[in-house]
């Protein structure tokens, strides 16, 4: 019984290596015939090609775990900042909450939310006054013409807004 469980044992513990072996493939095998010559690995010796595909093999579980680390990296939100292409971030409404008392807004008064974006009013015509709210939800979406508005939960009032940080 004991050589039985020692032998499962064995075969357990080689079980992740044979798998990484068996999920590796040369560059011949991944490369087309046209991308290999472009690549100039034609020109290799049989020794220089077999000690390529062992390094390749041997960072390969590396290389794995950097890409799905890379993979995992949140997208900065960089809503409300100017748009380029490289920083467009999620789409839609921002939804957080002011932490602590609201007790309305006025022009150039800003508001830092729970998610740590800073928004600041830049509206002077629009104001919310006499209300008194814990932590109230706030919702932030963009207008039909540009910039932001920033609305209060059960509220029917808006004020134009701008991202501060």
């Amino acid at each position: 019984m004991r050589p039985i469980v020692f032998a499962l044992s064995g075969i357990l513990l080689l079980a992740p290596a044979i798998v990484a072996a068996q999920q590796f493939s040369s560059l011949e095998e991944r490369m087309t015939y046209n991308e290999f010559r472009a690549a100039g690995l034609e020109k290799l010796s049989p020794e220089e090609l077999a000690a390529l595909n062992a390094w390749l093999r041997k960072d390969l579980p590396a290389v794995a775990a950097a890409a799905v680390s890379t993979a995992a990296l949140p997208v900065a939100d960089r809503r409300g900042f100017p748009v380029s292409a490289s920083n467009q971030g999620p789409a839609g409404d921002i939804v957080s909450r002011i932490p602590g008392e609201f007790r309305g807004w006025s022009n150039k008064q800003r508001f830092t939310l729970e998610n740590g974006q800073v928004w600041q009013v830049n509206d002077s015509a629009a104001s919310l006054a006499g209300v008194r709210l814990q932590d109230p939800q706030v919702t932030i979406s963009r207008g039909l013409v540009g910039g932001w508005y920033l609305a209060v939960e059960g509220y029917n009032s808006r004020a134009k807004v701008k991202r501060i940080k």
